[in-house]
């Protein structure tokens, strides 16, 4: 069985996380498709207590099945190319913005994910 890359657990305790097999039937996929999502960095996994699982901002539910939040994987490729590891960029997805209406990982989520990923592009480069 090939391995998945899976961060150690740096985010607050109110961050929910969604365990793997939640996000495979979220996705509609079987559970290794989220293991090659993950080799891919089209999102991170955390270890939390000993259990794999990914943070529920980085998934949406459109009403027939869930999505990887579309802006994302982007985000996440910038921030990688750039040099910042995946604790980092768990870090910097879920720490409140004053000048953003909330924490990046939210932002991506509705009307200014633009900005989210101008402002990673600009912190990678």
């Amino acid at each position: 069985m090939s391995t998945f890359p899976v961060c150690e657990d740096i985010l607050d305790e109110s961050v929910e996380l969604l365990q793997l097999p939640d996000v495979a039937k979220m996705l509609s996929v079987p559970v290794t498709h989220t293991h090659e999502l993950l080799r891919r960095h089209e999102f991170i996994a955390i270890r939390r207590d000993g259990v794999v699982g990914v943070p529920a901002q980085f998934l949406t539910d459109d009403g027939q099945a869930g999505k990887v939040v579309r802006s994302l994987p982007g985000t996440i490729a910038l921030l990688r190319d750039g040099g910042y590891a995946d604790g980092e960029i768990l870090r910097w997805l879920f720490t409140d913005d004053p000048s953003l209406p909330g924490r990046p990982a939210d932002v991506l989520r509705g009307d200014h994910a633009r900005e989210v990923v101008r402002r990673a592009q600009a912190m990678a480069f």
